[in-house]
C-alpha cells in the first residue's frame, strides 16, 4: 500500500483503528484537532484522553461481556487495552487506569511508529474526496461543521444524548477517620487488594438531608435547542436519579452492601458514597456514580455534606456536555461505511455504541476492514456470538424497525448500547450442572454467561484461524 488511510479524530476509537492499521502494514495519517480546537470536555492535547470515568469497568472475561470484550481485543492486539493493563491502578473487579498515564503511553507509542502519520488540525466538513478511504472517529463531540456535512449528505437528522461528568477529589482532603478502604465484598480485581474503594457512610438523617439537597440544588440550564435532548440511562446524573425517587441512589450507585464501617462495625449505613483512584499516586480519587449538571458552587456546598468529604478539595468538578451519534443501522453497512459515501467509515461512539471499551473495539473493527479493503481483500465477518461481533451488530442492525404506518411518529428505537449478553445469540441449549439437572436462580446465571463467553473464544479462535491471522479473503 503507498496511498494513506486517514483517520478524523484522536479519541479511543481513532487512535485503536489507527494502531490496527499501522501494524498490519498500512500507512496512516491522524488528524486530531486539539490543541488547535478544544472542546467542552477534553482538557489536554494528548490522544485516547479520558474524559468521564478512569474505569473500563469489569475484567471479569467468563462473568461479565465487557470483560470478554476487554480479552477477545486483547487477543486482536489493542493498543488501548495494552496502554490500560500498563497504567492500571486499584479498582475492585474493574480494570482502571491512571488516565493522564494511559493517554501518554497511546500518544507516544503512535507517535512513535512508522507508519502513523499525525496531524494537528480540525476536519471541517466532510473529508476530501481524493483522501480515499478514510476514518471519522471524532467522537461524542463531533464538531458541528462535520456533523451537519454528515446529515447534509445522508440526508438523516443525527442523534443526540447528554452524558455527565463526575468530579475528582483531592485524596489528602479526604476525612479517613469517618471514610476507610473497601471493595464491597472485598473483591480484589486486577493490579487490586479488595480495598480499593474510599467509602463514605452516611445514616437516615444525613441520607434524607443529601437527596434534598441535590433535588433543590441549582442546575445547569440547556438551550432552548437542547431541552428535548434526552440523557443516556447508563450516565444519569445523580440529581436525575434523585429525582426519580428518594430511596433510587441507595439501590444504585450509593448502595450500603457489601461493606462495612470499621469505624462502627455494628452500625449499618444507610448509604455509603463510593470513590475510585483516578491516578497511579493515588492522589486523586473520582466520585462513583456521581456524574452531574448541578452548578459548581453547588457541587461544593452538596457534596461537602458528605460525610469524610466536608474539607473535600476538587481536582475536577462535574460537568455535563452533549454527545451526538448517528442512526448507524440505516446509514451504515455490516463494516461501518457510509452507505451514501461508501470511502467514509465511522468509528467510536458518533456510530452509537456507548462506553470506552466499546469505542476503542469499534475502532479496532474498523481499522482492520479499512486495511482489508485497501489491501484488496475482504474480511470475514465476525461471529455474532463473540462480543466485537454482537457489537457490531448492534450498531448496524440491532434494532427494531416501527411499521410503515407509524414511521413519522414513532420514535427510534436504535440508542446508544453498552456492550452486553442481551445483544448475543441465545445458547442453543441452556446449560445444565453435572447431573443433567436444569439450574434456577444465580446457579443458572452463572452458568449461562460461562457458556456465553466459552462458545465466544471457541467462535473468536475460529474466526482467527491457526495462524491467528483474521484477515482471511471470503469466497
Amino acid at each position: 500500500m503507498t496511498d494513506p488511510i486517514h483517520i478524523v479524530g484522536g479519541g479511543l476509537a481513532g487512535s485503536e483503528a489507527a494502531w490496527q492499521i499501522a501494524e498490519g502494514g498500512g500507512r496512516v495519517v491522524l488528524h486530531e484537532m486539539r490543541p488547535q480546537r478544544a472542546t467542552e470536555a477534553h482538557h489536554t492535547e494528548g490522544l485516547a484522553e479520558l474524559v468521564c470515568s478512569n474505569s473500563f469497568r469489569s475484567d471479569d472475561a467468563n462473568g461479565n461481556a465487557v470483560g470478554l470484550l476487554h480479552q477477545e481485543m486483547r487477543r486482536l492486539g489493542s493498543l488501548i487495552m495494552r496502554a490500560a493493563d500498563a497504567n492500571q491502578v486499584p479498582a475492585g473487579g474493574a480494570l482502571a487506569v491512571d488516565r493522564e498515564a494511559f493517554s501518554q503511553a497511546v500518544t507516544a507509542a503512535l507517535e512513535a511508529h512508522p507508519n502513523v502519520t499525525i496531524v494537528r488540525e480540525e476536519v471541517a466538513g466532510l473529508p476530501p474526496e481524493e483522501w480515499g478511504p478514510t476514518i471519522l472517529a471524532t467522537g461524542p463531540l463531533t464538531s458541528p461543521a462535520l456533523a451537519e456535512a454528515v446529515a447534509a449528505l445522508t440526508g438523516k437528522d443525527s442523534l443526540a444524548f447528554f452524558d455527565a461528568i463526575a468530579p475528582i477529589v483531592h485524596r489528602d482532603s479526604i476525612d479517613m477517620g469517618k471514610a476507610w478502604f473497601q471493595s464491597r465484598y472485598d473483591k480484589a480485581g486486577p493490579g487490586g487488594t479488595g480495598a480499593d474503594y474510599l467509602n463514605c457512610p452516611m445514616d437516615r438523617a444525613q441520607y434524607d438531608a443529601f437527596i434534598a439537597a441535590l433535588i433543590a440544588g441549582e442546575k445547569t440550564s440547556f438551550k432552548e435547542w437542547e431541552a428535548t435532548t434526552p440523557y443516556f440511562d447508563g450516565c444519569l446524573p445523580i440529581e436525575v436519579m434523585a429525582e426519580r425517587g428518594p430511596e433510587t441512589l441507595r439501590h444504585g450507585p450509593m448502595k450500603p452492601v457489601g461493606l462495612t464501617n470499621p469505624h462502627d462495625p455494628t452500625v449499618k449505613p444507610c448509604a455509603i458514597v463510593q470513590l475510585r483512584q483516578d491516578n497511579a499516586l493515588g492522589t486523586l480519587f473520582n466520585m462513583v456514580g456521581f456524574q452531574t449538571k448541578l452548578r459548581h458552587a453547588e457541587q461544593v456546598r452538596i457534596f461537602r455534606t458528605i460525610p469524610g468529604l466536608e474539607n473535600a478539595e476538587f481536582a475536577r468538578l462535574g460537568g455535563l456536555h452533549r454527545n451526538t451519534y448517528l442512526d448507524s443501522p440505516r446509514l451504515l453497512d455490516a463494516t461501518l461505511r457510509l452507505k451514501a459515501r461508501p470511502s467514509l467509515r465511522f468509528a467510536g461512539q458518533i456510530t452509537g455504541c456507548e462506553g470506552y471499551v466499546e469505542s476503542a473495539a469499534v475502532g479496532l473493527m474498523a481499522g482492520r476492514y479499512a486495511l482489508a479493503e485497501t489491501a484488496g481483500e475482504r474480511l470475514a465477518p465476525l461471529p455474532p456470538t463473540t462480543a466485537l461481533g454482537a457489537l457490531i451488530a448492534h450498531i448496524t442492525g440491532g434494532h427494531v424497525e416501527a411499521g410503515a404506518e407509524a414511521e413519522s411518529n414513532a420514535p427510534r428505537s436504535f440508542q446508544p448500547m453498552n456492550v452486553n449478553f442481551g445483544l448475543f445469540p441465545p445458547l442453543e441449549r441452556m446449560p445444565r450442572n453435572e447431573t443433567g439437572k436444569r439450574l434456577r436462580g444465580p446457579e443458572k446465571a452463572a452458568l449461562k454467561k460461562r457458556a456465553l463467553t466459552d462458545r465466544a473464544r471457541a467462535d473468536l479462535a475460529a474466526w482467527l484461524g491457526d495462524d491467528e491471522a483474521p484477515l482471511r479473503a471470503a469466497e
